[in-house]
């Protein structure tokens, strides 16, 4: 995929994550189009980096809606906005649960649906999505949380045979724990002492390096997919471990 001079939708690029991947596409020559609730820290993004400026709340339909229309044609669309809720599943609100199921899995599909008819007409496009390795090694006590990051796998992968033969390519970032502002909005600090958490601005190296390599499925780290490995190929092992060490982040 060709970054220079394509237009490039990042969501929830107020902070972490979408904040670095909207600086690194920009300094790869791509015009940004950058996502988030937050007016004063996008509108600090677009002093930095020359990035368009898009407002809303993903959890809204019809916000959803707005982004897509406000972004106009978009040849990378990188869908890394998320919102998490950690605690005992029956302690979690109801309208907590909506909101997960409506910003991690309902939004990135329907975006999705809005510019990718454009770039099938134009003849190439990448459409990339921020998972978890909660997503693929579920944890406790982010059930819902996981529930929704597994869905999103799911649906990218299958998205990616239904387009293959096309000139569009589908890009899946698995990411572990990120230094980012995450923890604290889902109500619950990291607390582990290892894994360290990895700085943001690895994490977007690692998925602006993807898009360009036109790389289907990429870990950050690296190390991640030993887990996944082990989860896939020996399960027992893999919950006997899990059971040992503990789920939670």
């Amino acid at each position: 995929m060709r970054i220079q001079g394509a237009v490039a939708l990042v969501t929830g690029a107020s902070s972490g994550i979408g904040w670095a991947v909207a600086r690194r596409l920009a300094e790869a020559g791509a015009r940004v189009v950058a996502h988030g609730r937050d007016a004063a820290r996008l509108a600090e993004l677009s002093r930095l980096t020359g990035a368009t400026v898009v407002t809303g709340d993903l959890s809204e339909p019809a916000s959803v809606a707005a982004v897509a229309d406000r972004a106009g044609p978009v040849d990378i669309l990188v869908n890394n906005a998320g919102a998490g809720w950690a605690g005992a599943f029956q302690d979690m609100p109801g309208e907590q649960v909506a909101r997960l199921v409506e910003v991690n899995l309902t939004a990135p599909i329907q975006l999705t649906r809005a510019v990718l008819p454009g770039m099938l007409a134009r003849g190439a496009g990448n459409l990339t999505f921020v998972t978890s390795i909660a997503g693929r090694t579920p944890v406790a006590a982010e059930a819902v949380y996981s529930a929704t990051k597994a869905g999103l796998d799911a649906f990218a992968e299958s998205l990616r045979y239904e387009l293959s033969g096309t000139a569009v390519q589908v890009s899946v970032l698995v990411p572990g724990v990120v230094d980012t502002p995450f923890f604290d909005r889902r109500g619950r600090p990291y607390q582990r002492r290892r894994p360290r958490p990895l700085p943001p601005e690895l994490v977007a190296d690692t998925l602006v390096n993807g898009i360009a390599a036109d790389r289907a499925e990429l870990y950050a780290p690296r190390w991640l997919r030993l887990p996944v490995a082990v989860r896939g190929t020996m399960p027992g092992v893999y919950r006997r471990l899990a059971g040992r060490f503990g789920g939670g982040g």
